[in-house]
C-alpha cells in the first residue's frame, strides 16, 4: 500500500464537489496530516480483527468506533449480531443527500513465517519499483483504502471545509468468512432506517498499477448468497455446456 497517492486519493474523491479553492486548502491540509493519517493506519493495522480464529472481538469494533467518532462521524454505535459485532455510524453535514458506506475490519488469516516483514507491526518498506510501502494484513484489504477514506475527512475537518453529503456507515467483522450475520446488522431498524435515506452505497477502494495508473472503484463485488444448479435435458456429454452458456447468457441480459 502507497502512502502519501492513496491518502491524497481518498482527499480528492471525497472532496470532488468543493470549490477549486476548496480543493487548494485541502490539498495543503493532506501534506499537514500526511505523517498523522500513515500512523492511524499503522496503528489499526496492529488491531487484528480475524473472524476464523475468534481474534480480536469486541475490540476490533470497538476501535471502529473511536475511528468513525475521530473522522467527526457524530453518531457511532457497536450493533451486536449472533456472530461478531458490527459498527453502525452517522455523519450528518446538514446536506441534501445521503451516501452510504460499507467497511470492514476484519481480515484474513495469516502465517507470519510467509511474511517479508510481520503483518501486524505495518512496517514501511522500499519496494522497487514502488518506493517506501507499507507492508502488514489488512494494508490493501481493506484498512488501507478505508484509513485514506478516513484521512480524506480529517483533512476536510482540518480545513475547515464542510462534506457536500452526509454519511451511513455499516462496518462489519465477519466479511472474511462470508458475512453470515449481516442482515442482522442492516436490518435493525436504526440501521435500515439511515440506509433507506441513501442514493447509493460504495466500499472505499483504490489501486495504484506499476505505471502510476490510480484506479478508484465506487462499488464492490460481496461473496454470493446463493448458489444454482443447472440441469440439461441432453444427456450427450458433448452437449453439456450448451446449458450453462444458456444460463448465463440469461443473467447477462437479466442484469442489463
Amino acid at each position: 500500500m502507497t502512502t502519501k497517492l492513496l491518502i491524497c486519493l481518498g482527499a480528492f474523491a471525497v472532496a470532488a464537489h468543493c470549490l477549486a479553492d476548496d480543493r487548494a486548502d485541502i490539498k495543503a491540509e493532506i501534506t499537514k496530516r500526511h505523517d498523522e493519517a500513515v500512523q492511524r493506519l499503522h496503528d489499526w493495522i496492529a488491531q487484528v480483527s480475524i473472524a476464523a480464529e475468534n481474534r480480536g472481538y469486541p475490540e476490533g469494533a470497538e476501535y471502529m468506533v473511536k475511528l468513525a467518532h475521530d473522522a467527526g462521524f457524530q453518531k457511532a454505535d457497536v450493533i451486536t449480531t449472533d456472530g461478531k459485532p458490527g459498527v453502525f455510524a452517522t455523519l450528518d453535514a446538514g446536506a441534501p443527500k445521503t451516501v452510504g458506506l460499507y467497511f470492514i475490519y476484519d481480515v484474513k488469516q495469516f502465517d507470519p513465517a510467509e511474511w517479508s516483514s510481520s503483518p501486524t507491526d505495518a512496517q514501511i518498506v522500499d519496494k522497487a519499483p514502488l518506493g517506501k510501502v507499507i507492508v502488514g494484513r489488512g494494508a490493501v484489504n481493506q484498512k488501507g483504502p478505508e484509513s485514506a477514506f478516513l484521512a480524506a475527512l480529517h483533512t476536510i475537518n482540518g480545513a475547515g471545509k464542510k462534506m457536500p453529503v452526509n454519511l451511513v456507515m455499516v462496518a462489519e467483522g465477519e466479511e472474511e468468512i462470508g458475512s453470515p450475520h449481516i442482515p442482522q446488522l442492516v436490518r435493525r431498524p436504526e440501521v435500515l432506517e439511515a440506509l433507506k435515506k441513501c442514493v447509493g452505497v460504495f466500499m472505499p477502494s483504490a489501486t495504484q498499477d506499476l505505471d502510476g495508473i490510480v484506479t478508484v472503484n465506487l462499488s464492490g463485488a460481496h461473496a454470493p448468497d446463493e448458489y444454482y444448479v443447472i440441469e440439461s435435458a441432453n444427456p450427450k456429454i458433448q452437449s453439456f455446456d450448451g446449458a450453462v452458456m444458456s444460463f448465463v447468457e440469461y443473467l447477462y441480459e437479466l442484469a442489463k
